[in-house]
């Protein structure tokens, strides 16, 4: 039957034109498309019928000699075959020989050859022997493919048939050399129209969560797939978070996003460890998969591609589709991942830094709004652009009134402090004054202006920032006065105790005694302690009011040292301090009021034995430094506070909140006034082994 089968069909190609019209033909029918899998077919039923071939094969191979795509025929039926099985017939059988050998083959009996590769239709109960012919497709001097024909009779197919194969091969070639041209500029096509639409899609948009939605959805169009995921490496760079999914049918989105998994583990994690992408065809069998596979368990996937996401050559990220609708995954879908997954890094860069933006402008908008002070927003000639409401509130004007109006305009600004020309602003520094605002209603309130420049949407401006110090203010009138009061109202009464008890000292028979004596001697202590705090308070008045030290006399440094050493040795030794006096040999006199640097160093004195603790130290010091002289008191306590020492030498403020040292904070000012009046200079450093060094300078006397 096979024979007679044959024989019907079987073309007379001993008749050269009979050969000629297979060829036209053949020519004919590859030349109407240019679909890789259709002309192999077509080629290959065409030779068949030609010789009454019972089966033929044609396999495709790429530059490694690997099948990529192949047609097989058997009793006029199409067979798929796997590469991997196509594999075993290129190792092993006659296609293998010919692809080793690049050579034609003819075979007249399959039983008599070892390279014929036996299956069961070779057996006696089946078809039995036959004769085989194989050429090999070359294209460009290139080995492309295999074609192999098989006659159902041995000793039919002879060396004289290999000619007109050949003709047959070298159209195959010719046509798979179109054909993968085609299919090559098609992939091409469907590479760069799918990266042209995903670089569309996401750049059309730049909130995030769109940007990541977009992406996913351009993958599955282009891909053809169930689902895909998105997850990006997060700020401690040791996990993979799931950021996006879609699904045709789950909503993975609830079931995946936020879930994490190590860098590494799993195909994702490899994937983002190596930087490389893949293609796995089967992941049931895959050992990454496995390691992922709680990940997402409501699918079952068949077949998963991945790639990594890409940020300035660094992995941000890992792209998957998962499940492609016809089964697997063409070649070119790694290369489609892949640049979309190039494409992905920017654009979700972009979307992540304008979310910051937007997130910072309005933390920034809230903080601007919701200021307890006036903030206001100019160019960088002081023409108002923006301001807050608690501005509108407290000056009276409405919007569009300040933006007729430059800053000047609403408060006195200093321009020694900014510049006349705000100069002085453009540096990446902040500048402070007080002044008076001035508001729609002629009220003028006292304020703390605050200044420095601003970048606004890639433009410099100025940010003003108004404080209303009207309360401070209200209570430095209220210490002034309640100082003033107390120094008047304490001086003559005090003067009067002073005059009584040295009456009293003298007239007293029992003066002599140790123990009246002892109660003198601390009346007077304290009597003269009030002394010099009325006397400071009415310096500093008069100091700050501008007026000149006129009560100057040559005075030796040392005895400075040693009367408030003794002024004040009784205080120490009761904490069990030690007090040491270090003074340079000839030092020079200086012209000076002893009373008031006799009070600096009392005062200097007092604070070291406060702040220093029980069996501490204190040290006295004066010595000549170029053409002034320089004095010291060095403690053994804490240190000033780095909040404090910039400060220290202003009214009211104290060395040390503690509750338990009492002060009013006036002792340390009174001292900068009296040592400034002199033409000198007063300042604390601390120590590296703790406590500080205050000292100050008196010009020597000439």
């Amino acid at each position: 039957m096979a024979t007679e089968k044959s024989s019907n069909k079987q073309l007379q190609i001993e008749n050269p034109k009979a050969s000629l019209e297979l060829l036209y033909r053949i020519s004919r029918e590859i030349a109407t498309t240019l679909d890789l899998s259709v002309v192999l077919e077509r080629v290959l039923s065409l030779s068949i019928n030609s010789i009454g071939a019972i089966r033929g094969s044609i396999i495709i191979l790429d530059e490694h000699e690997n099948p990529v795509e192949s047609a097989i025929i058997v009793q006029d039926q199409v067979i798929y075959h796997t590469n991997e099985q196509l594999r075993s017939t290129l190792d092993n059988g006659l296609a293998g020989w010919v692809v080793k050998n690049r050579d034609a083959v003819s075979i007249p009996d399959t039983s008599n050859d070892e390279r014929w590769l036996r299956k069961p239709d070779d057996e006696e109960s089946a078809t039995g022997s036959k004769s085989v012919i194989a050429v090999p497709i070359m294209s460009r001097n290139e080995l492309v493919g295999v074609i192999t024909l098989v006659h159902p009779d041995p000793n039919h197919l002879q060396e004289d048939h290999i000619t007109l194969v050949r003709a047959i091969a070298d159209q195959a070639g010719i046509a798979v050399l179109n054909a993968q041209l085609y299919g090559e500029s098609q992939r091409q096509t469907r590479v760069m129209t799918a990266l042209a639409n995903s670089a569309t899609a996401m750049s059309s948009t730049l909130n995030l969560e769109n940007v990541l939605q977009n992406i996913l959805e351009e993958i599955r169009a282009a891909l053809q797939v169930e689902a895909v995921t998105l997850s990006l490496i997060d700020r401690s760079e040791e996990y993979l978070e799931y950021k996006a999914a879609r699904h045709d049918t789950i909503d993975l989105r609830s079931t995946l996003v936020g879930k994490r998994i190590r860098i590494g583990q799993g195909f994702a994690g490899w994937v983002a460890e190596t930087g490389l992408g893949e293609i796995v065809p089967n992941p049931a069998e895959d050992k990454r998969f496995l390691q992922t596979n709680a990940i997402y368990p409501e699918i079952s996937p068949f077949a998963i591609v991945a790639a990594p996401i890409f940020l300035h050559g660094k992995v941000v990220g890992v792209l998957e589709a998962i499940n492609p609708y016809n089964r697997y995954f063409e070649s070119d879908a790694l290369q489609v991942l892949s640049g979309i997954g190039s494409l992905a890094g920017s654009s979700i860069q972009n979307a992540q830094l304008y979310e910051d933006l937007q997130i910072t402008h309005s933390r920034y908008h809230d903080l601007f709004e919701n200021s307890i002070d006036p903030i206001i927003i100019t160019d960088l000639l002081g023409n108002i652009i923006e301001s807050n409401i608690r501005t509108l509130k407290t000056s009276n004007y409405s919007p569009e009134e300040l933006k007729t109006m430059g800053i000047s305009g609403l408060h006195e600004v200093n321009q020694e402090i900014v510049g006349g020309d705000y100069s002085k602003l453009l540096k990446d520094t902040s500048s402070g004054y007080e002044s008076t605002l001035t508001t729609k209603d002629k009220i003028n309130i006292p304020i703390e202006v605050n200044v420095h420049q601003i970048q606004i949407a890639d433009q410099s401006r100025l940010q003003w920032i108004l404080r209303d110090i009207s309360e401070r203010k209200n209570l430095d009138q209220l210490r002034e006065d309640l100082t003033s009061m107390i120094f008047h109202d304490l001086r003559s009464p005090l003067s009067n105790v002073i005059s009584s008890l040295d009456v009293i000292q003298a007239s007293l028979p029992g003066s002599e005694d140790p123990e009246i004596y002892s109660l003198f001697e601390i009346a007077n202590r304290s009597t003269l302690r009030i002394q010099r705090l009325t006397k400071s308070l009415l310096d500093i008045n008069r100091l700050e009011s501008g007026q000149p030290i006129t009560k100057k006399e040559l005075i030796d440094p040392e005895e400075l040292i040693n009367f408030a050493k003794e002024a004040l040795i009784t205080q120490a030794n009761a904490k069990k301090q030690t007090v040491n006096i270090d003074i340079t040999t000839n030092i020079p006199q200086i012209n000076a009021d002893r009373d008031m640097l006799e009070r600096v160093l009392i005062n200097l004195f007092q604070n070291a034995i406060k702040f220093t603790p029980t069996k501490g130290h204190i040290e006295f010091g004066v010595k000549i430094e170029d053409k002034s002289t320089l004095f010291w008191v060095l403690d053994s306590g804490s240190g000033v506070d780095s909040d404090y020492i910039d400060r220290i030498f202003d009214k009211y403020t104290r060395i040390n909140p503690d509750e338990r040292i009492k002060g009013l904070g006036l002792g340390l000012a009174f001292c900068r006034l009296a040592v400034e009046g002199h033409g000198g200079k007063i300042w604390v450093e601390n120590l590296p082994e703790g406590g500080a060094i205050f000292s100050f300078t008196i010009p020597t006397a000439e």
